[in-house]
């Protein structure tokens, strides 16, 4: 029911959005983003240089993958900027969507208490180490809300051959909001989870948990955007939206933006370009 909620009030705030543009004449779009993105700051940069460059305004709602998927299946966003490819394949598959573009990509990384106390550190297989904190019991908090962070948990817990149940295995009640509270929780509780780099970067220096499983494949964190299909939706701004998706992918505008992004301030990009056209520019 919160679930339900939470979804009608972003498409009625989403319809008062279109409206209040609308009345403004100015060109426009609404995007439904996944949260990590948008808590780091790469979301409202790119949306600022773009209408720079275009005068196109874009705005942003951001919520869990799962979540986000769902607003736009009711018609009221133009683009969804989201990770974790069942759900985005099952999103076009039904039709809501035209196709599942590459944007950038991060990656995952297993944190915990420095001190260790399931022994993971250096471990080289993540799955291996979610399997030694089941084995230990010792306290991990997930997200538990059907986000993109979470369906990637859960999945590497599938590779684990696992299903992670008990006392030790707590849901935080209020996931829903994004992996920075998440992750300021797990620290309250000195607890491991899961999470994505960029959070963890941005939150390090106000936390005591410490990464230790990481650079595995399974890893790897891949964000695509997604056209709201105008077929299904004509009210949708499909040009627009079409112009944003190829300014993003476009290794000498978003793609540029997107792999300095974070560079000055932690000494390392937050997110790696991974556009279709950047890959083919940087072949070696």
């Amino acid at each position: 029911m919160k679930r339900l909620f939470f979804i009608c009030m972003i498409s009625m705030l989403a319809l008062i959005a279109n409206l209040t543009l609308a009345e403004a004449g100015d060109k426009y779009l609404l995007l439904a983003s996944t949260i990590g993105p948008v808590d780091a700051g790469i979301v409202p940069l790119l949306e600022e240089q773009f209408e720079s460059k275009t005068g196109i305004r874009v705005r942003h709602v951001g919520a869990g993958t799962g979540e986000a998927l769902k607003m736009a299946e009711q018609g009221n966003f133009d683009l969804v900027l989201v990770h974790a490819r069942s759900l985005e394949e099952k999103f076009v598959r039904n039709g809501f969507g035209t196709e599942r573009i590459p944007l950038m990509y991060n990656d995952f990384v297993l944190v915990g208490p420095a001190a260790d106390p399931a022994g993971i550190k250096g471990t080289k297989s993540a799955a291996e180490a979610l399997k030694k904190i089941a084995a230990q019991g010792v306290p991990f908090i997930s997200r538990g809300d059907k986000s993109g962070t979470h369906v990637a948990e859960m999945e590497l817990w599938a590779k684990s051959g696992l299903k992670p149940a008990g006392p030790w295995y707590q849901v935080y009640e209020k996931g829903n909001e994004g992996n920075a509270p998440t992750l300021r929780y797990a620290d309250q509780k000195a607890a491991y989870t899961f999470m994505d780099r960029a959070t963890y970067l941005s939150l390090k220096n106000s936390i005591k948990l410490v990464v230790l499983v990481e650079k595995d494949e399974a890893l790897l964190n891949f964000i695509s955007l997604i056209p709201v299909n105008p077929k299904k939706f004509p009210k949708v701004n499909s040009e627009d939206a079409m112009t944003f998706v190829k300014w993003l992918t476009s290794p000498t505008e978003g793609q540029k933006i997107i792999s300095n992004f974070g560079r000055e301030k932690y000494g390392q990009p937050l997110f790696f370009p991974n556009s279709t056209e950047w890959q083919a520019a940087h072949k070696q």
